[in-house]
């Protein structure tokens, strides 16, 4: 995991190692500088695959052609044994394989990549941007006086002095001649292909267990973890991984009250690492704490969302934690959106859950998996998400709505298939594999306490002189507005707030309402107005 910057039409190296200079966190291990024509190529690296010779950029054909990439490609080995015979390697890096395939196929070649990326390839005056499909990494762009910048954070973003700030779309590459491609989409509905619930349950098992193992890639000396809260999600996670890293670390944060019981989640994790053997990690933070933390994760997490700050406290103490010993972690994120996990899809109608899954996936990029790359690279901790796995999400939209939400026991249930799917395997007890779904903030205990900081330290008038001084933005509550008011302390540019949306406030119900009844769930991006002025920058 690393961190990248460039700028393109200008030899603007003082402004890119000055957004260097903001990422170091995204990569402690390396950095390097490129000077390509009238372009400039930044990169700073976290060490995990080809530790001693992966530094960026890497270069070829004397230096005019190139490549810097935040991410990791899971499938770089048998790429790499496919070109061997017709392309010469200098390193073991999966970033290289990208160049490598590029040679050989161009921009297309984004479409053999399996992996999470944010990447860019410089051939000569000519360039590519990327994204992975899903956009678990990163990348926005803006302009300074015509001249084209990128990079893979906002923070940086604001130190090139653009005039707005843009999310590159995930799915999609960028060339000057062809413009956006969007090479990715999610899978339409296919949702009465896989009826039988055996064969369901048999794909589901085949295709989670690779996707879990895939993700344990890393050179030997580079540790690998998984969160394990006691949800079902993380702890399947964990219990998968556990079959081929003896004494799995796995973490797990929490509370305790005034008599000394700790959190639910707590709780659950015990018995959940226990019985998969992992050697595990506590951390019990006080409210004292988390008040500390708090500004701290509204400036790194670059957002002021309500719901998004809650989640994003406790995984801020879990990456903590976790990065005392380990440099990869993986998670659960994503089982909610490909299974229909959240408590209100168990009232939408089964003709539309698998439409609202596909919506949700679709806007993850600003939401969970922005939580967890910003929380995560705070530590230097690589999070990798195998629910979100293409293939994983493929199947997702091949599977009834009356098999991810079920009666059990007497009640509806939440990912019903997945759990059936895992049934009599001996990868969890059941009593965490039919654990009902607890939010992540209600496991850990810290539900309220934000709102309760909020309206100790913010009187009403102040939230509505707020709200009425910043129109654009989403504040619906003092809580809102108090996370607005940290916010704005550290990314103060207007022009940033105003054009960046989705993760300056994201009311949840009132996108759900705009978007009901459509079939392509995902957000569309029009980026056609900005291909001009990426052209002419290049």
């Amino acid at each position: 995991m690393c961190g990248i910057a460039g700028c393109i039409g200008t030899r603007d190296k003082e402004t890119i190692n000055r957004m260097l200079d903001a990422l170091p966190h995204r990569g402690p291990n390396d950095r390097g500088l490129h000077v390509n024509g009238a372009s400039v190529f930044g990169h700073t690296r976290l060490s995990i695959v080809d530790v001693a010779n992966g530094h960026q950029p890497i270069l070829a054909n004397g230096g005019s052609q190139g490549i810097i990439s935040n991410g990791e490609i899971y499938n770089f080995r048998e790429i790499r044994q496919k070109l061997f015979s017709r392309r010469s390697f200098t390193t073991e890096s999966d970033s290289e394989v990208i160049l490598r395939l590029y040679q050989e196929k161009g921009p297309e070649c984004v479409r053999e990549l399996d992996g999470m990326f944010a990447f860019a390839i410089f051939d000569g005056d000519d360039f590519m941007l990327a994204r992975d499909p899903v956009g678990i990494k990163p990348l926005y762009y803006g302009y300074h006086k015509d001249n084209l910048y990128f990079t893979s954070e906002l923070g940086a973003m604001s130190l090139a002095g653009v005039g707005e700030v843009h999310e590159f779309p995930a799915g999609h590459y960028y060339t000057p001649g062809e413009g956006f491609v969007r090479y990715y989409r999610i899978p339409e509905i296919e949702d009465h292909l896989l009826t039988d619930i055996d064969e369901t349950c048999r794909l589901i098992r085949e295709t989670f267990i690779k996707a879990v193992r895939k993700r344990l890639l890393a050179d030997p000396e580079v540790p690998v973890g998984s969160f394990c809260s006691g949800g079902l999600d993380s702890s399947l996670v964990a219990a998968i991984a556990a079959d081929d890293i003896r004494h799995l670390h796995t973490f797990v944060v929490g509370m305790e009250d005034e008599m000394g019981d700790v959190s639910d989640d707590v709780k659950a994790a015990r018995i959940a690492s226990d019985h998969i053997g992992s050697t595990h990690h506590e951390l019990l933070f006080t409210e004292s704490e988390y008040y500390d933390a708090l500004s701290l994760v509204i400036r790194k997490l670059e957002s002021y969302d309500p719901s998004l700050v809650r989640c994003a406290v406790p995984c801020y103490f879990t990456c903590k934690l976790a990065a005392d010993y380990v440099t990869v972690a993986l998670t659960g994120e994503g089982a909610d959106e490909v299974f229909t996990g959240y408590h209100y899809m168990k009232h939408f109608p089964f003709d539309k859950l698998n439409m609202e899954a596909r919506r949700c996936i679709g806007n993850l990029h600003n939401i969970n998996l922005q939580r967890a790359d910003r929380m995560g690279m705070l530590f230097s901790l690589e999070l990798r998400v195998p629910f979100l796995d293409v293939d994983m999400i493929d199947l997702g939209m091949k599977i009834p709505p009356r098999l991810k939400i079920r009666n059990h026991k007497g009640a509806r249930i939440e990912k019903w298939i997945l759990r059936k799917a895992f049934e009599d395997t001996d990868y969890l007890p059941d009593e965490i594999l039919w654990r009902y779904k607890v939010q992540y903030t209600q496991g850990a205990g810290c539900e309220s306490l934000g709102e309760k900081l909020a309206h100790k330290e913010m009187s009403e008038e102040e939230f509505e002189q707020i709200k009425e001084e910043n129109p654009k933005a989403t504040i619906n509550s003092r809580e809102a507005a108090y996370y607005f008011k940290i916010f704005r302390k550290y990314h103060p540019q207007d022009s940033i707030l105003g054009s960046v949306g989705i993760w300056t406030g994201f009311d949840f119900a009132e996108e759900r309402e705009r978007v009901k009844g459509t079939v392509d769930g995902d957000l569309k991006h029009d980026h056609e107005k900005h291909n001009k002025k990426i052209k002419k920058a290049a």
